[in-house]
């Protein structure tokens, strides 16, 4: 590993399975000071204590990301926890439920947009105002 993003804060969501884990796995191995944000708090946890087993720097938060005050939240502990963040990796996201369109139930629709668009929306309403504050530039 090349260690490029040693002592950088990192948030990930969705991180406490698929993607989302091996992405934080990666981000650590690389030298990243991890948020592992996941909406089940245990899965969180695991794999923070897979990434702190392996030698990294991990911080397991519960939160969903369809609501602003646990994003708000999920960046105040990256922030309390490594002092800036640097990079945000948004990977929360749930699937329909595989019903024809009209077949699905609104309910479920509600879902994945809240997750899959409003969660995106809400992460980077905190996620971008805190990288700015770190020094980091627009692009």
């Amino acid at each position: 590993m090349t260690g490029r993003f040693v002592d950088r804060g990192i948030l990930v969501t969705g991180a406490g399975s698929g993607i989302g884990r091996a992405t934080a796995q990666l981000f650590a191995k690389e030298g990243g000071r991890v948020v592992v944000v996941d909406q089940n708090e245990a899965d969180a946890e695991a794999t923070a204590a897979l990434i702190e087993d392996a030698g990294g720097e991990a911080l397991a938060v519960a939160a969903d990301v369809s609501r602003e005050a646990d994003c708000r939240g999920m960046v105040e502990r990256a922030l309390a926890a490594f002092g800036r963040l640097h990079v945000a990796f948004n990977n929360a996201g749930v699937g329909a439920s595989g019903f024809a369109v009209a077949d699905e139930e609104e309910v479920a629709w509600d879902r994945l947009i809240d997750v899959n668009l409003k969660g995106i929306f809400l992460s980077m309403k905190y996620e971008i105002p805190a990288m700015l504050d770190g020094g980091l530039t627009a692009q």
